[in-house]
């Protein structure tokens, strides 16, 4: 299994960003796929996750309303959309995956992407 998180950038507050997550040997059935982020100083969080099975999505109380997750199975893409980004926003995102449902806690996710910093700019 493989996760390969791109799309990251420099933005001014206030742009939007696509993140997109990679996924190869993996069914979108089976796993849930989420976006976490790791600020500077700061514990890693969750910020997105999705579960093909069932079709549920779980957001972060800090990015409700402004980021949407979403997947695209024929391209074995999870996508992020960040909209209305804020300087607080600024950390390095991973996608992962967990072999069941979306969960907050990291730990139970088995697989990693290698990162990809996003920074906004006040």
């Amino acid at each position: 299994v493989q996760l390969q998180a791109s799309g990251g950038g420099l933005v001014p507050a206030g742009g939007f960003l696509r993140l997109s997550c990679k996924v190869t040997e993996l069914s979108f059935d089976d796993y849930a796929i989420a976006w976490f982020r790791r600020a500077p100083g700061k514990e890693r969080e969750l910020v997105s996750c999705i579960y093909g099975r069932d079709g549920s999505i779980l957001y972060g109380d800090p990015v409700k309303g402004r980021f949407a997750i979403s997947s695209d199975i024929a391209e074995n893409m999870v996508n992020l959309q960040m909209d209305s980004l804020k300087p607080d926003d600024t950390a390095v995102y991973y996608c992962a995956a967990d072999p069941g449902w979306c969960v907050i806690a990291a730990v139970m996710y088995d697989y990693w992407g290698q990162g990809t910093l996003v920074t906004v700019s006040s």
